[in-house]
């Protein structure tokens, strides 16, 4: 009898051991869950998080998002899968994470169209509808024009453009594009009119400016270094309230228009988002981890290198920039004509 007390209570004792242990697994973290942040329901993130990229690979905002991705996942300590959702200028990937739980788990990478989404009937679903975990960078815009070009400065257009209204060719890739934007910018400061054609992209623009068959064009800082140096184009102004490094012999925009200074800054801008009702516990350790992984030496090195200037805004600051950009762009396009939906129907203040 004896022995099966004994027997009994060992094994009573090995059984409260295992428990023991179980439950302190369960409270102490360990592997990737060190370094997660503590919310009020629990670890976050406590699996991988999806990241929804707007744009096919390749391409700006998919080389800037594959960047800082294992960036993230260093300060987050969980993984961070990207994957690619192109289409319908970015709605799709945008409907996609929309259509998602709002817990922090699905992330939309997006560039600057989700501003425009309204003003052009794309979608009603756009940056109003997520939060701004890190609007990371801003490319600059450039006027370039043929490499034997006449044209030696940008008042050398302006002035063709003033004295042949609507016979200065300028390459387009469509309303809210970079072509189309900046050079109804320059129209409406110096009251000029251009020949928009018509393209699918940049590069078939870019071709056709090579091939003699466009006057000017405008291109993002990256490409126009790269023609420039081959001698291919000449870089006649960079967007900007101030030269670029990269660039340092060609003037700012504002040196031979100072009236552009009200538009600016302006540039394609890419950031990263989540729903909007997403809690603010799981808001607040995304920007404080994207704002480490932006600001890591190796990103800052990444923008230098893609000619990218750093932005590194969130909440309320990166909400006032895009709303910027989206009010500078929405009304050059309803004064151009080539607005779907008037930004005054949808309360989109006009600040220019």
């Amino acid at each position: 009898m004896r022995r099966k007390i004994f027997y009994f209570a060992t094994a009573f004792s090995v059984v409260m051991l295992l428990l023991a242990g179980c439950s302190s697994q369960s409270a102490s973290p360990s592997g990737n869950a060190q370094g997660q942040a503590a919310t009020e329901g629990g670890s976050y993130p406590e699996s991988a998080i999806t990241g929804v990229i707007q744009w096919g690979a390749g391409g700006a905002l998919d080389t800037m998002s594959r960047k800082i991705g294992p960036l993230v996942e260093k300060y987050l300590g969980q993984s961070l899968v990207l994957t690619n959702k192109p289409g319908a200028t970015g709605a799709i990937a945008m409907q996609y994470v929309n259509d998602k739980k709002s817990d922090g788990y699905t992330l939309l990478f997006a560039a600057e169209n989700p501003a425009l989404y309204g003003v052009l009937d794309i979608s009603d679903i756009g940056f109003q509808d997520f939060y701004p975990i890190n609007i990371m960078a801003r490319g600059v815009a450039t006027v370039v024009v043929p490499g034997d070009s006449p044209y030696q400065t940008l008042d050398d257009l302006i002035k063709d453009a003033t004295a042949n209204p609507g016979k200065v060719k300028m390459g387009s890739t469509g309303p809210g594009g970079l072509p189309f934007t900046v050079t109804t910018m320059l129209g409406t400061v110096t009251n000029t009119k251009y020949n928009m054609v018509p393209f699918d992209g940049d590069g078939p623009a870019l071709t056709a400016l090579l091939g003699g068959h466009l006057d000017a064009s405008v291109l993002g800082l990256p490409a126009a270094i790269e023609n420039a140096k081959a001698g291919k184009v000449r870089v006649l102004s960079v967007i900007n309230k101030e030269r670029v490094e990269e660039l340092k012999d060609v003037p700012a925009v504002t040196e031979s228009l100072p009236e552009m200074e009200k538009f600016l800054p302006w540039g394609p801008f890419y950031g990263v988002w989540v729903k909007k009702d997403t809690p603010d516990e799981i808001k607040k350790v995304l920007a404080e981890k994207f704002a480490q992984a932006q600001q890591d030496p190796d990103f800052q090195e990444f923008l230098k290198l893609s000619s990218s200037l750093s932005v590194n805004l969130t909440g309320d600051e990166a909400v006032k920039y895009w709303k910027d950009w989206q009010s500078t762009t929405a009304w050059l396009l309803q004064d151009a004509g080539a607005a779907k939906v008037n930004p005054a129907d949808l309360k989109i203040e006009r600040k220019n």
